[in-house]
């Protein structure tokens, strides 16, 4: 069993609990105007230029983004990292892109996590086949959703795709007692809006199992990743979100977790 992976990061502590490795899986069905990882949304191989700096000179070399990989060959590499795990309650975390995108190697992977017993995480935007979320389901031990935009007309606007599979997904985690990190982007006059603030709070009080909900702030650092890519960045001109309106936003769901923060 293969994979498109475009990435695997160690270290990462905002993928879930503790020290954890993030595994990046290429593809996505939804085209959200503030994708902070471009590179994940093809679900094919890219080529794009990588400058190099040697001495005075600049290089410019090929690189490709994505690379195939066995489920064997990523245990493999993350089991490199288990001592951070074991020491810090840490695990594996899959990512994207959207990793039910990928939905056989993302099952068969999770499950060969478990066998190894190392923690799992799932990074989903909760659009997906709910067959896909029933199989990965056993193997998962913390679902990290995210929550962009309640009104569904909206939703496609700014993403492309209807929120309504979200929706259920996330009502069907809930009822089956999934362990809930919710994720809600702030992006100004988009998500950040109280109508769809107050609205994202409503669906979230009718959850059970949301453990810790994180608000994560915009910010423009993957504007040279579009650029490299020779993709528009619609933001452009948008600004890293203010952190004390992030703050003042937080307050709307202090009493829905055991934790809110503001950055993950």
């Amino acid at each position: 069993m293969k994979g498109l992976v475009f990435d695997i990061r160690s270290f990462s502590v905002h993928d879930g609990p503790g020290i954890r490795t993030t595994v990046f899986l290429k593809g996505c069905p939804l085209e959200c105007l503030w994708c902070h990882n471009p590179e994940s949304r093809s679900p094919e191989v890219e080529k794009v230029m990588r400058e190099y700096k040697l001495g005075s000179s600049c290089i410019r070399m090929p690189e490709n983004i994505g690379k195939e990989m066995s489920v064997n060959q990523v245990v493999e590499r993350v089991e490199a990292d288990r001592p951070f795990f074991e020491e810090s309650g840490g695990g594996v975390t899959l990512s994207g892109g959207e990793p039910l995108f990928q939905p056989n190697f993302t099952t068969a992977l999770l499950k060969e996590l478990k066998n190894k017993s190392i923690h799992t995480a799932l990074d989903t935007s909760g659009f997906a086949q709910a067959e896909a979320l029933d199989a990965v389901f056993p193997f998962t031990d913390i679902f990290l959703f995210d929550l962009k935009l309640a009104d569904e007309r909206r939703h496609l606007k700014f993403t492309g795709r209807t929120n309504l599979p979200i929706l259920n997904n996330l009502r069907w985690l809930s009822e089956k007692g999934a362990s809930l990190f919710i994720r809600i982007p702030l992006v100004e006059g988009i998500t950040d809006t109280a109508e769809n603030l107050d609205a994202i709070r409503h669906i979230i009080s009718k959850l059970k199992g949301v453990q810790r909900i994180d608000i994560l702030p915009y910010h423009y650092t993957a504007q040279q990743k579009y650029e490299r890519l020779g993709q528009p960045y619609h933001l452009e001109n948008m600004k890293a979100y203010n952190r004390q309106k992030a703050e003042k936003h937080k307050e709307l769901f202090v009493n829905l977790a055991p934790h809110v923060s503001v950055g993950g």
